[in-house]
């Protein structure tokens, strides 16, 4: 599996201990797309250049993070195609793949901790999309980028 993840500088730190947990596991890729330092960058930046790689198919999935996940989520979800979770707990990592298909992870790098951000990560990637009922919804959330 690609990934595709990337910080502006209020999660570096995040993103790095991030890096070590993709690193555990098997059969992942990942690319960094940045940034590397703690000088300010603007995270709708960070946030187009991720979900650029997973619309055009070159990352099955991204992680995206900022200072609360919160701004860098919302820039995601103004691309098309992107399905990106805002996630700081173990339950919503799972739901989000599970009901929604989320094809993107954001998390904040002043909200969580490493142990439970890495959590979070593990169980976002090894939680499949159920389909089913779910699928209709989906649909029905992609349809609106259309609208």
């Amino acid at each position: 599996m690609k990934i595709t993840i990337g910080s502006d500088h209020g999660a570096v730190e995040l993103k790095e201990e991030v890096k070590k947990v993709l690193a555990e596991l098997e059969d992942i890729e990942v690319k960094d797309v940045g940034t590397f330092g703690t000088e300010p960058v603007d995270y709708p930046d960070i946030a187009e250049k991720v979900c650029a790689d997973v619309v055009s198919g070159a990352a099955d999935k991204g992680i995206i993070l900022c200072g609360t996940g919160i701004g860098i989520s919302i820039a995601a979800n103004k691309i098309k195609g992107i399905r990106c979770a805002l996630c700081n707990d173990f339950y919503s990592a799972k739901m989000s793949r599970e009901h929604n298909n989320a094809n993107v992870l954001a998390m904040g790098g002043r909200v969580l901790g490493y142990g439970v951000a890495g959590e979070i990560v593990r169980i976002w990637l090894t939680t499949d999309f159920e389909g089913g009922r779910h699928e209709r919804r989906v649909n029905k959330i992609m349809a609106l980028e259309n609208k």
